[in-house]
């Protein structure tokens, strides 16, 4: 298996501090069946960092006296999530270069090497509850199939959705599944014989497509893939992977979906956040204020025309009142906070609450990614 995530190490970290972050990463890390340079990437302290934009990436730099910036400026215009750490908050300033002044900051004596880990796998979508999967399957071929998957999947610290009802579902439960489906990071799709002969699987595949979720397709045997599924990650299953008796997967077959899945997780998170990022960036400097860079809690910090201060926090997943609530405590009282979030699809009681929210709490708090530069040029008057 290729490289699926990247960290490294920057700046100028005590020996002690980069074996108790490694521990930390690893501990954290194995809980997922993923190993510290085998499918993560730990880069300490090289002499510049150019993470590949497919693959989510993200560095920690420890600051210093006379600290070696290497290729902060590159990573910092790239959208490449940093974290300045300091050994106090008192000495903020003295310790990080200027280019890391503006960006929210860990203190390291707070927290130690295991807060530092936990933000640095939060940048890079590897805490479990940032882990979402939604099994899409036909009922009648491939229950005992998804079973499976799905308990494998959560052994692997993955937040599964795997939908139990029927077609004569409620309204009520349609749209849990619905909400469910928007929030995933991927979407594992059983492609079974009668999976397109379902009502409710044809307009499950219909709704991923239009909200742009990366999907694996696991391909039965003799299953002519549908042209519709022609831009999917695919897994092909021998008759042999298939229990004859129970309808479920062999050990072998359930565990390769899984490293296949991990894998096609790790891109959809890279290539959704780039996009938003870069969307976000070029919604700034159309009214003529710029990025300054992306740190802790994905923060965007940004500044706008008349020198203000604003940080955003995008989401790819559905928005709610905890990730505002988040993203004020994060940002400093001087500063705007808002997230911003792309409404495509997303469950319409939910976007009716968001609407509420703006109304009776701080109307600028949610931007749809859609009216960025809008909302942004409010700001900036």
């Amino acid at each position: 298996m290729t490289f699926l995530y990247q960290l490294a190490v920057l700046g100028a970290p005590t020996e002690a501090q980069i074996r108790d972050l490694s521990e930390c990463i690893a501990s954290a890390l194995d809980k997922f069946n993923l190993r510290l340079r085998h499918e993560v990437v730990w880069d300490v302290l090289p002499a510049t960092f150019k993470p590949d934009q497919l693959q989510p990436s993200a560095a920690v730099f420890f600051g210093g006296n006379n600290v070696d910036v290497a290729n902060l400026e590159e990573l910092l215009a790239r959208g490449v999530p940093i974290l300045p750490v300091v050994s106090d908050s008192s000495r903020r300033q003295s310790e990080l270069p200027d280019i890391l002044h503006p960006l929210n900051c860990l203190d390291y004596k707070a927290g130690g090497a295991e807060h530092v880990a936990n933000a640095l796998l939060e940048s890079v979508g590897l805490l479990a509850h940032q882990r979402r999967v939604f099994i899409s399957y036909q009922r009648n071929d491939a229950l005992a199939a998804a079973s499976q998957l799905c308990e494998a999947l959560t052994a692997r610290q993955f937040n599964v959705f795997m939908d139990t009802h029927g077609i004569d579902m409620t309204e009520d439960a349609k749209a849990l599944s619905w909400h469910k489906l928007y929030d995933s990071d991927v979407v594992l799709m059983l492609d079974t014989p009668g999976y397109f002969n379902s009502r409710w699987s044809n307009a499950e595949f219909g709704r991923v497509l239009a909200k742009g979720i990366s999907v694996l397709r696991v391909n039965w045997p003799d299953v002519t893939a549908s042209r519709r599924s022609a831009t999917t990650c695919i897994s092909k299953l021998a008759s042999e992977d298939i229990q004859l008796d129970s309808g479920g997967l062999e050990a072998d077959a359930v565990e390769r979906i899984c490293l296949q899945l991990e894998e096609v997780r790790s891109q959809n998170h890279a290539i959704r956040m780039v996009n938003m990022i870069s969307n976000l960036r070029i919604a700034i400097q159309a009214i003529g204020g710029k990025m300054l860079g992306v740190s802790t809690y994905k923060a965007m910090h940004m500044q706008l025309p008349n020198g203000q201060r604003l940080t955003v926090y995008p989401t790819v997943g559905v928005p709610t009142p905890v990730l505002l609530e988040e993203a004020l405590s994060h940002t400093p009282s001087s500063q705007s906070a808002a997230v911003v979030y792309d409404p495509v699809g997303l469950y319409q009681k939910g976007l009716h609450y968001l609407d509420w929210l703006s109304k009776h709490t701080q109307s600028d708090s949610w931007i749809k990614a859609s009216e960025a530069s809008q909302q942004f040029k409010h700001w900036g008057h």
